[in-house]
């Protein structure tokens, strides 16, 4: 016996303690057991102050079976003492391990020797969180638990797709050597190195993006710039094609802008000098400036038939707005691109340029600079090297792609695909992790028998992409938070990794069921926490200031109680240790 029941006070049990604390290890975390004739009622001693020790409930122990929650709180009379260390794996490990059923992932700081484990569909069944300071053991955590769940025994999690979005490049080394481990198991990498030629570079089927995934890459903004990107989308479907139909459209494109600036009503030099402006940039072989128009008795180019006579008016005013029109096409219509051809961000460019005087924007000055501002996104991601992640050597299919991914060299399928996206800005690391996780989602919706293959998508440095974001007034949805709230149900699991948690979208942290929270110090994070997650209570984030490198807080579905665990460092280690200062200091003298 512990002592007496002296209070009860809501969730917490004060227990007058009789025992020598001088002879006991410390029993601060441990478990208790209280026992009356009615229940058995589990507790976790807090903390212990004058004698008297502050038991947290817990839940009841019920046949053989631990079951989380207090319906009835313990009688005074209860008896109490500690739990035997042969029955601690009740309450805080896994019931009868099964390989292809758990998963273990560290160990108890408290109990020696006592393992902590998770049952795997209701860890990687949900959303999950990892949190942590810098150097608080995150990425350690991560390639820890990949690996614990390939080097099983007697089971391989073959059919297994896990997307790592690597902020830095750590997991490359975790991972890389795991097939000589498990020969049936593969790990792939991409990298956004394009001066880095041992690692396939990142690419994406441009035609494989839809008109939300065009609108993040080119920055938009508003719902207004929307029609504009659906149009150049819409004359790509030509302008990738057959020449004679793509010059068709550009005449019945350019003559439509011209016909609306001379039918402007603007004074006659400003009408010519636009005029002059749009057919310098877009022109065809059959509509230019130097295009011949014909007259009885005599010919003269276009831009002559432009000219301004002494009464201050285009005296062939009628004259060209008849040759323009000939160039109209009546019945043209213009289908969105449906990935089944192949085309270049060069074609999609060109489309774009022809969509921007197509829309009529150059009635307004407005307009005009708030859309040619995408133009301007559009041509300096086609002039740089960027544009090579966009630059896909071959056509395929949307499946054929996700396939590929899923691919090793040795035609096997890899477990373990990762994305280095160390070499980019955050901004493009954002719009690519967000068009990948569409496209994985999208094709996981499609599939005919739902949630046959999952994927988890893990996301390092989480703050940096899933936030709350512009996107849901620009496509009224953000793909984070599509898949926090609607991707279990087609096995499409996210993994949130930060350093930051007050930064990441609320909507796709309060979606997360599972929790590691390592060590935590900014006092805006720990309250963002303390606000955010379900089921964090005041002892949890009490705890958050001092624990140890590698040593987290688990809770959620995967965990029958709130418990620490020591993660023992992967083997091998990411990348992702401190610099060496005085390693790199320091020289002996000679």
């Amino acid at each position: 016996m512990l002592g007496t029941i002296i209070g009860i006070e809501e969730n917490l049990v004060l227990l007058k303690l009789n025992i020598e604390l001088d002879k006991y290890q410390s029993i601060i975390n441990t478990h208790v057991i209280m026992e009356d004739n009615i229940a058995k009622t589990v507790g976790e001693i807090d903390h212990v102050k004058d004698g008297v020790a502050y038991i947290n409930l817990l839940g009841e122990i019920i046949g053989d079976k631990f079951v989380f929650g207090v319906v009835r709180k313990p009688s005074f009379g209860a008896s109490v003492r500690l739990i035997s260390k042969d029955r601690i794996p009740l309450i805080i490990g896994v019931d009868h391990y099964m390989e292809n059923r758990d998963l273990y992932i560290g160990t108890s700081p408290i109990y020696d020797g006592v393992e902590i484990g998770v049952n795997i569909n209701k860890f990687f069944n949900n959303h999950f969180a990892i949190f942590g300071s810098t150097g608080s053991g995150k990425s350690c955590s991560v390639a820890r638990i990949i690996q614990n769940l390939f080097e099983k025994e007697t089971s391989i999690a073959y059919r297994a797709s896990i997307f790592i979005f690597d902020a830095y490049g750590e997991y490359h080394s975790a991972f890389k050597e795991l097939h000589n481990k498990i020969p049936e198991i593969s790990f792939k990498a991409y990298t956004t190195n394009l001066k880095f030629s041992e690692t396939e570079v990142l690419k994406i089927p441009l035609w494989l993006l839809s008109l939300d995934d065009m609108a993040l890459l080119l920055g938009a903004e508003k719902p207004s710039q929307l029609p504009l990107i659906e149009k150049a989308m819409k004359l790509v479907t030509i302008f990738a094609k057959e020449e004679e139909l793509v010059i068709k459209h550009k005449n019945d494109i350019i003559a439509r802008a011209i016909l609306d600036i001379l039918s402007s009503g603007r004074p006659p030099a400003q009408i010519r000098d636009q005029v002059f402006s749009v057919l310098s940039y877009y022109h065809t072989k059959e509509l230019n400036l130097e295009t011949p128009i014909f007259q009885p008795g005599y010919t003269r180019p276009f831009k002559q038939c432009l000219q301004i006579d002494e009464t201050g008016k285009i005296r062939e005013m009628e004259l060209i707005m008849t040759f323009v029109s000939s160039f109209l096409s009546e019945g043209l219509e213009l289908t969105m691109p449906d990935g089944s051809f192949k085309y270049t961000l060069k074609d999609f460019a060109d489309a774009f340029d022809f969509a921007l005087i197509g829309e009529g924007v150059l009635k307004s000055d407005k307009v005009y600079d708030e859309m040619n501002s995408l133009k301007v996104r559009l041509h300096t991601l086609l002039d740089s090297e960027t544009s090579t992640y966009f630059d896909y050597p071959e056509y395929v299919t949307r499946e054929q792609y996700i396939r590929s991914l899923l691919t090793a060299t040795d035609g096997k399928k890899a477990q373990i695909i990762n994305f280095n996206i160390n070499y980019i800005d955050d901004r493009l690391a954002k719009t690519i992790t967000k068009i990948y996780s569409k496209l994985l989602f999208d094709y996981a919706k499609s599939l005919d028998k739902r949630a046959s293959l999952p994927f988890h998508i893990i996301l390092e440095e989480a703050h940096r992409y899933v936030q709350n974001d512009n996107d849901v007034n620009l496509l009224s949805y953000n793909i984070f938070d599509r898949i926090t709230k609607e991707g279990r149900k087609y096995g499409v699991i996210l993994g949130l990794i930060s350093q930051r948690p007050s930064e990441l979208s609320e909507t796709s942290l309060s979606q997360c069921t599972n929790f590691l929270i390592f060590k935590m110090l900014h006092p805006k994070d720990v309250a963002y926490i303390k606000e955010m997650v379900p089921n964090i209570t005041n002892e949890i984030v009490k705890r958050l200031r001092i624990l140890q490198p590698g040593v987290c807080i688990a809770f959620g579905a995967a965990f029958k109680v709130p418990v620490l665990v020591k993660l023992p460092m992967p083997n091998p280690a990411p990348d992702s240790s401190n610099c060496d200062i005085s390693g790199v200091w320091f020289v002996n003298r000679k």
